[in-house]
């Protein structure tokens, strides 16, 4: 998955942790992180229910996103752990549960804090 930093810089997100996002951009999709809070806890981010269950504790939690559309780009080829995230995203956008859905998150101190002290 590609994004743009905050001169412009597109980047690629790769095996990413939540301290490397952070420190590529002030914002970043809930999918990313999701895949960089499992590298973090060493748990498999292609579980659709799991992914679910974070953004269901994210919303409790108030934590506050903003919904955005799930766009994987015919080209975008990017695997992490060998499963593809288009894929993931795929799936994900044919649910209508909020819990489904695709967010941007500010990654700021309080943010992180709150999304590391999810668990399964």
């Amino acid at each position: 998955m590609w994004f743009k930093n905050e001169t412009g810089r597109f980047l690629i997100a790769k095996d990413m942790s939540l301290e490397e996002l952070r420190k590529k951009v002030i914002y970043q999709n809930s999918i990313e992180i999701w895949i960089g809070v499992c590298k973090e806890k060493n748990i498999a981010w292609h579980q659709i229910e799991n992914y679910k269950k974070f953004i269901s504790y994210l919303l409790k939690n108030n934590l506050k996103m903003t919904r955005i559309s799930i766009c994987f780009d015919e080209s975008d080829n990017s695997f992490d752990g060998g499963k593809s995230k288009k894929g993931f995203a795929n799936a994900l956008a044919g649910s209508k549960d909020e819990n489904s859905a695709c967010y941007t998150i500010k990654l700021n101190d309080v943010n992180i804090e709150l999304i590391r002290k999810f668990s399964l």
